[in-house]
């Protein structure tokens, strides 16, 4: 049983972070999506201040904030 608590404790670690995934002093407010492409770039990671192309096909891509910035996902 030690070993199915403790991977229980850190699954419920994992998901308990607002902030997974961000790097030290980036805190993403969203991504850019391509929907045809199913491509996503984090806004930490995007550069300039117009929305980005799509690597993949060119196209320009669509902002969507982040349920964690808001404290909603609308």
């Amino acid at each position: 049983m030690g070993i199915l608590n403790a991977v229980g404790e850190i699954l419920r670690a994992s998901t308990q972070s607002a902030n997974r995934g961000d790097r030290a002093g980036e805190t993403s407010t969203g991504a850019y999506w391509c929907d045809d492409c199913a491509e996503r770039i984090r806004d930490v990671d995007a550069t300039g201040e117009t929305p980005p192309n799509c690597p993949d096909c060119g196209e320009e891509m669509r902002f969507e904030r982040s349920a964690a910035a808001t404290g909603c996902a609308c």
